[in-house]
């Protein structure tokens, strides 16, 4: 009888085992559609994981549609528990719903894990599903049309941003939301402050005298060189460009009194427009230079560096047009202009050192560390109130005010398309435009030098069609993770996108200084531009240079900062 016991209770432990054993098994394997995707209406990618799966049970995947065609994969599973079924061909299957079913089976053939999903084939034509296929494409023939139709530069960069929120959130334009935080954010930092008050200062300049005295110095001491009209208009540029820091101002305050002694001069009205329009591109690289405030904070790179950087090029941009000018005076026979005498040259410094006290202000206080961009700005727009309102007596209280006005709307324009560019460059940046664009270039395989040329080339060509300003907000987001893979010096970056967006802004077919110019001058387009090559040689000569040499760059930021 006990041996009976023994055995029956023995019997219902086993069971009891076999039961639990199964029953444990049964609930720790479990397998999950995770994503499914489908792409070029031909092709399904299903994505999922499972979870213990012993080597003897098996995966397979089973696609059904509303016509009961049916379609069988048995991915595999890796170590982490991952399967995909990828490139699946379902061409054959109808419109209309598919039906998904994961199952995990043991070597009996039974079914211990199951899950259940479907997605929406669909063949007809869909516009948006046709312009997310091609979402780069839509976006900059958007732009493009918009640009042909002759609105301004703001309204295709907030349309494409809206384009991309549009797309990406399916239709959803309540999303747009995140484009007003973007381009919130794109105003937001306190080095923009900088910008507004340099406009100012520049404009207030502009309508006194403190260009025409800046003009008499130069031409005092260069004018009676062969060539010396067209050296001291080079270096006025360079002098009033370290005061300003716009190269639209500087064609205005320096193209407009130097032209008619230009020609008066000799000199062809092709020459004195291209040397005019290309010289005020010195006054994007001497600081302050706007580009390299909008620069350095969107790739959060030091300004008072890139400012200080950007010296050495603006310097040897200024010798080789002075050299140019005298191989065309001489070629050309122009006559030279009678020398100044000591006496006069003393005026000249004398009557120019209050305006000579802009470029100290702001690259001396800069240099010492006495104050930041921002506050040499505010500096500026005070010496230049007391100069021209106090000391010089140009501008009444009047004149000040219209300057103010005009400044507030120039400032309205530029901090719209820096907000409209933040926005714009965050939907391509969070639709990975850029890792896509790259890739195709092949740019992670690139060492620095090959980084460097195709920054140059996109930014030079980049700015031959649109403001520089948008351009520097939209390419240097996709180029910045490259700079720092590879390397390179933001500053010594910074300083080469400036000059090739310098560079870009004087080249046809849309240089924005060439319609400056013909503005200003009231000359037709191919007047403006016919002059413009050997200017342009000159200044991608330096560009490369300064890619092979950055010293003429880094010089005299590592003296100063290092």
């Amino acid at each position: 009888m006990k041996h009976y016991q023994i055995k029956k209770i023995l019997l219902l432990l086993a069971i009891s085992c076999f039961w639990a054993t199964s029953l444990f098994a049964s609930d720790t394997v479990r397998v999950v559609i995770e994503e499914t995707v489908i792409d070029q209406d031909t092709l399904l990618f299903v994505y999922g994981f499972a979870e213990g799966v012993e080597p003897w049970q098996t995966l397979s995947i089973t696609l059904t549609d509303e016509k009961e065609a049916i379609i069988e994969q048995t991915p595999m599973i890796n170590k982490l528990g991952n399967w995909a079924v990828e490139a699946l061909d379902i061409s054959g299957f109808a419109d209309g719903s598919i039906a998904i079913t994961a199952v995990v089976k043991n070597d009996r053939g039974h079914i211990v894990a199951q899950t259940d999903s479907n997605t929406i084939l669909d063949t007809n034509f869909s516009l948006i599903g046709f312009l997310n296929q091609h979402f780069a494409l839509s976006i900059f023939l958007l732009m493009i049309v918009l640009l042909l139709l002759g609105f301004p530069m703001k309204i295709p960069l907030i349309a494409g941003a809206t384009l991309g929120i549009y797309l990406l959130y399916d239709g959803d334009l309540s999303q747009t939301q995140f484009m007003i935080q973007q381009m919130m954010a794109g105003i937001r930092p306190a080095a923009l402050i900088a910008v507004p008050m340099f406009i100012l200062s520049a404009d207030i300049m502009t309508r006194g005298k403190s260009a025409e005295k800046l003009i008499d110095l130069v031409m005092a001491f260069v004018g009676h060189i062969k060539g010396g009209l067209a050296v001291s208009t080079a270096g006025a540029c360079a002098v009033f460009g370290a005061v300003s820091g716009s190269t639209q101002a500087t064609v205005v305050a320096i193209g407009a009194p130097l032209r008619p002694r230009l020609l008066e001069g000799g000199y062809k009205d092709s020459f004195i427009l291209a040397l005019i329009v290309n010289s005020s591109d010195i006054a994007f690289l001497i600081p302050p230079s706007i580009g390299m405030i909008i620069y350095g904070i969107v790739a959060k790179a030091s300004i008072p560096e890139l400012f200080i950087a950007g010296i050495g090029p603006g310097l040897l941009i200024l010798l080789l047009f002075s050299i140019y000018s005298v191989i065309y005076a001489i070629v050309n026979d122009i006559p030279t202009q009678p020398k100044t005498s000591w006496k006069k040259r003393g005026m000249a410094v004398y009557h120019a050192l209050w305006p000579l006290g802009f470029p100290v202000i702001i690259i001396g206080g800069i240099f010492g560390g006495i104050f930041s961009p921002t506050e040499a700005a505010a500096v500026s727009v005070a010496y230049a109130i007391i100069l021209e309102g106090f000391l010089f007596r140009t501008m009444k209280l009047s004149d000040f005010y219209a300057t103010a006005l005009s400044t507030g709307l120039v400032t309205a324009v530029v901090f719209i398309l820096v907000g409209a560019g933040a926005a714009f460059a965050w939907v391509l940046s969070y639709a990975q435009v850029p890792q896509h664009i790259l890739g195709m270039i092949g740019i992670a395989q690139m060492g620095q030098h090959g980084v460097l040329f195709v920054i140059s080339i996109a930014f030079f060509v980049g700015c031959m069609f649109v403001d520089p300003i948008v351009v520097i907000l939209i390419l240097v987001p996709i180029f910045a993770p490259v700079v720092n893979n590879v390397g390179l010096d933001p500053v010594l970056v910074g300083t080469i996108i400036t000059l090739q967006c310098a560079i870009g802004s004087a080249t046809p077919p849309f240089g924005c200084d060439i319609f400056t110019a013909i503005a200003i001058f009231k000359r037709p387009y191919i007047e403006v531009v016919k002059g413009t090559p050997p200017f342009i040689l000159i200044l991608l000569s330096v560009a490369v240079a300064l890619a092979f040499f950055p010293e003429i760059a880094l010089f005299l930021r590592d003296v100063a900062f290092r």
